[in-house]
C-alpha cells in the first residue's frame, strides 16, 4: 500500500480505536474549555465516522466540493452547537447522528456524483444534529468560546482525515480508487446501522 493511503488510514484507525460511543452523549467529562471541545467529537465513534465520511464525500466529488462540503458541515455544526447551548430543542438528535453516518456512508457507497448544492445541503443539514449534541453537552465550567473552537477544530481535522483518505485512495490507482472509496462508504454505512441498532 502506498504511503499516501497508509498514513490517513492509520490515523483513522487510531481515532476509531480510541473513540467510545458512550462518551459523546453522556457529558464531556471533567475537563473544560478547549480540551473538552477538542475531545468531544473524537469521543464518539458516530461523530468520528460522520465527520470523516463528510471529508471522503468532499474528496469523492472533487472540485469546489473539497472545501464547500466541509465548510457547510462546520458552519451548520456551529449553528447547531449554539442551539444546544441556548437550550433550543431539536427533535431526534440521537437518531439524526446515527442516521448521518448511514446516509453519508450510503451516498459514498453509491458512487454517484451529487450536485454540489445537494452535497452542501446534505452535509450542513446533518451537521446540525452533531452540533446540537456538542452544545448541549458543554461542561458547565467550560468557557463557551474555547469549547466551541475546540469542537470546530476537531471536526475540521476529522474532515481533513477523510479528505486525505479519499485523495490517498485516488493516488493508489485510478482504476481501483472509485471502488475502494465506495467500499469505505459501505463500511461506514454499515457501522452507522450497527450504532443505530445498538
Amino acid at each position: 500500500m502506498k504511503r499516501a493511503v497508509f498514513a490517513p488510514a492509520a490515523a483513522l484507525a487510531s481515532i476509531a480505536l480510541f473513540a467510545d460511543e458512550a462518551l459523546a452523549h453522556t457529558g464531556a467529562g471533567p475537563v473544560a474549555g478547549l480540551t473538552a471541545g477538542l475531545s468531544h467529537p473524537i469521543g464518539g465513534l458516530d461523530h468520528v465516522l460522520a465527520m470523516v465520511a463528510a471529508g471522503i464525500l468532499a474528496a469523492q466529488l472533487g472540485g469546489r466540493a473539497i472545501w464547500l462540503v466541509p465548510a457547510a458541515f462546520v458552519a451548520m455544526m456551529a449553528a447547531g452547537g449554539l442551539l444546544g447551548v441556548a437550550g433550543v430543542a431539536v427533535p431526534f438528535i440521537e437518531q439524526g447522528i446515527a442516521g448521518s453516518v448511514v446516509i453519508l456512508g450510503f451516498v459514498i457507497a453509491l458512487g454517484r456524483r451529487l450536485p454540489l448544492a445537494t452535497a452542501v445541503a446534505l452535509a450542513g443539514g446533518l451537521a446540525i444534529f452533531h452540533g446540537h449534541a456538542h452544545g448541549t453537552e458543554m461542561p458547565a465550567d467550560a468557557a463557551g468560546f474555547a469549547y466551541g473552537a475546540g469542537f470546530v477544530l476537531a471536526t475540521a481535522l476529522l474532515h481533513a482525515a477523510g479528505m486525505a483518505l479519499g485523495i490517498g485512495m485516488r493516488k493508489f490507482g485510478e482504476a481501483l480508487a472509485p471502488v475502494a472509496v465506495r467500499i469505505a462508504g459501505g463500511v461506514i454505512a454499515s457501522a452507522g446501522l450497527a450504532l443505530a441498532a445498538g
